[in-house]
C-alpha cells in the first residue's frame, strides 16, 4: 500500500461545518457547477460549495434565461457534478414551478437529492415558507434565495437591485427572519445593496452568500462561467473575470483549424 492510497478521503463539508464558519468569521467561498471536470476542479481547488444553479439554462443550454429550466435538466447535470465532487457541499438548485406547494416542493427536493445534491436551494421569502419548512422537516437541507430572484426576471422586467427603498429594505429583513424561521441553513442575497446586504447579515444567525451584494455577507458566490470568463457574451456588473477561457479556446480552435486546412497528405 502506497502513502498515496493510504492517505483518508478529504472531509466533506456539512450544514453543521458551514454554519460554524460565520461565528468565526471565515468566509465560504461558493461556485457553481454543471458538469463532472468543473466539479471536480472545483473540488479539487478546495471550494466549499458547489451549486449546481439552474443559471445552467443560460451558460451551458443556451436559454435566454432560467424560466426554461426543467426538473430533468437539473437531475441530469447534478448527477454529473456528483461524481466529480468529494469534498464539497453540492446545492442543487429546485427550478421555476418546482416548488409550487409544500409537498411538491419536497417531492422535487428529493428528487435532486437522489441525484447527488446535499441540499436544496428555491427562491423566495415568507411567501415559501410552508415549503422551505417542508423540505427541511424532510430531512433535507435548504438554501434560500432572497433579493433579485432569477425566476422572477419576467414579472419584474429585468434584473433590478434590490434594497433601494425602505419598503424593500423592510421586506427583505422580514424574509431572511423567515426563512432562517422556516429552517434554511443559509441564504443567498443577490443584487441587494451593500449596506443592506450588511444589515441582514447581521441580523441572522445563518450564513448569508452574497453575489453582486457586497463584501460583508458571509460568504460569496459565482456563475464559475463569470469567474473564468467562459461565456463573454454577457459579464455582469459586479464580476471581475480571473480567467479568459473563451479567447483560448478561440485561440486553440484557429491554430487547430489553420493547421487542418493548411496539412499536405
Amino acid at each position: 500500500m502506497t502513502l498515496e492510497s493510504a492517505a483518508p478521503p478529504p472531509e466533506r463539508r456539512t450544514v453543521a461545518t458551514l454554519q460554524a464558519m460565520k461565528p468565526r468569521g471565515e468566509k465560504i467561498a461558493v461556485l457553481t457547477a454543471y458538469d463532472y471536470p468543473t466539479a471536480r476542479l472545483l473540488d479539487e481547488s478546495g471550494i466549499d460549495i458547489l451549486l449546481v444553479g439552474d443559471t445552467l439554462g443560460m451558460v451551458v443550454l443556451g436559454y435566454p434565461d432560467t424560466t426554461q429550466v426543467t426538473m430533468d435538466e437539473m437531475v441530469h447535470h447534478i448527477r454529473a457534478v456528483a461524481r466529480g465532487a468529494k469534498r464539497a457541499f453540492i446545492v442543487g438548485d429546485l427550478p421555476i414551478s418546482s416548488y409550487e406547494t409544500p409537498e411538491q416542493a419536497v417531492a422535487n427536493a428529493r428528487r435532486l437529492v437522489e441525484a447527488g445534491a446535499h441540499a436544496a436551494k428555491l427562491e423566495g421569502g415568507r411567501p415559501r415558507f410552508a415549503q422551505i419548512k417542508a423540505i427541511v422537516d424532510s430531512g433535507i437541507p435548504l438554501m434560500a434565495h432572497l433579493g433579485m430572484l432569477p425566476q422572477s426576471v419576467k414579472i419584474e422586467g429585468g434584473y433590478k437591485i434590490k434594497g433601494k427603498t425602505p419598503a424593500e429594505i423592510e421586506r427583505l429583513l422580514d424574509d431572511a427572519q423567515a426563512v432562517q424561521d422556516a429552517g434554511a441553513f443559509s441564504v443567498v442575497l443577490e443584487i441587494v445593496k451593500s449596506d443592506v446586504a450588511a444589515q441582514v447579515t447581521a441580523s441572522l444567525r445563518i450564513p448569508t452568500i452574497g453575489i453582486g451584494s457586497g463584501l460583508d455577507c458571509d460568504g460569496q458566490v459565482l456563475v464559475s462561467h463569470d469567474l473564468i470568463g467562459l461565456f463573454p457574451w454577457f459579464v455582469p456588473k459586479f464580476v471581475r473575470p480571473r480567467a479568459l477561457v473563451a479567447e483560448q479556446i478561440r485561440a486553440a480552435a484557429a491554430a487547430f483549424i489553420a493547421e487542418t486546412k493548411h496539412s499536405q497528405s
